[in-house]
């Protein structure tokens, strides 16, 4: 049996990109965005200016854990705040709010990392992006 199959595209990659750009920009935060497709190969990566450059390798592994787990990283946050220490065991994960899936028509194309300033302020931005590719 054949799927039809939605891929994330640069073009696409790049609309998400400028989403999230514009909500850190509106808001003076400076942060690095990662989106990774399907299979969490980085797509696009973007540093807006005055960024600290640990904010890249974040911001890739919030995009693989939400992708690899088809799940925002908010879920772990909020599990290891709850004592679920496990958690920060399991293998591609990153309890850190930002990294949230992209879902087209029920499917899981990719995802996009924030990271730069505090974690619900990455998501808000990542979300932005995903807004941005989907309004």
């Amino acid at each position: 049996m054949t799927v039809n199959k939605l891929i994330l595209t640069l073009d696409d990659a790049k609309k998400i990109a400028a989403g999230a750009e514009a909500e850190a920009k509106r808001n003076e935060w400076p942060v690095v965005i990662a989106i990774v497709d399907d299979g969490g190969h980085l797509l696009y990566l973007q540093r807006l200016d005055d960024t600290q450059f640990g904010s890249i390798h974040v911001a890739i592994e919030k995009a693989h854990a939400a992708i690899a787990f088809r799940r925002p990283t908010k879920i772990w946050e909020e599990n290891v705040v709850e004592g679920q220490l496990r958690y920060l065991n399991l293998p591609g994960t990153l309890p850190i709010e930002g990294g949230l899936p992209i879902i087209v028509n029920n499917q899981f194309v990719g995802a996009i990392g924030v990271s730069g300033v505090r974690s619900f302020q990455d998501a808000q931005i990542a979300q932005a992006g995903i807004d941005a590719l989907t309004s």
